[in-house]
């Protein structure tokens, strides 16, 4: 039982993100493994903003659905134009109980493959809850690989 309601939260989650994607103009759409709201594996998805600017947005599953949408407002190339570092900040929601609301950080560094296109990232994700209780996480770091749509 609660194996089937795990696979239908995933459906649900990754239909939404999908739809998202497509209407959305979606730079980038992959995975994300680590330390995420609400489990240790989102979907992770990248939409642009500006050539310097993003939207990075986390759909994660586990015992509950945990949202994460930053502003990576800086985003800039780092010694070439394959690889490139970020910083962001940004709200996260994990809908369970109990409930989650707060702000989350990013910083992080990217790698764009020239001859294919995929992109791996490693970031770090400090998370200061507001609601239901106030509480500091600092281990947020995760690995990020995704299909890269426009280069």
């Amino acid at each position: 039982m609660i194996m089937k309601k795990t696979v239908k939260k995933l459906l649900v989650a990754a239909a939404i993100v999908m739809g998202f994607a497509l209407t959305s103009n979606a730079q980038e759409l992959g995975v994300r493994f680590g330390d995420v709201s609400g489990g240790n594996v989102a979907i992770d998805g990248i939409f642009s903003t500006g050539e310097f600017s993003r939207i990075h947005a986390d759909v994660s599953f586990g015992d509950g659905l945990g949202v994460d949408v930053l502003w990576d407002f800086i985003y800039r190339p780092l010694g070439g134009e394959a690889f490139n570092w970020y910083a962001g900040v940004g709200p996260y929601i994990y809908i369970h109980d109990p409930f989650w609301f707060g702000a989350v950080g990013e910083l992080g560094l990217s790698y764009t493959f020239n001859s294919i296109p995929i992109s791996l990232s490693l970031d770090w994700r400090p998370a200061l809850s507001i609601v239901e209780e106030t509480d500091f996480h600092a281990g947020g770091f995760g690995f990020n690989i995704r299909y890269v749509f426009a280069q």
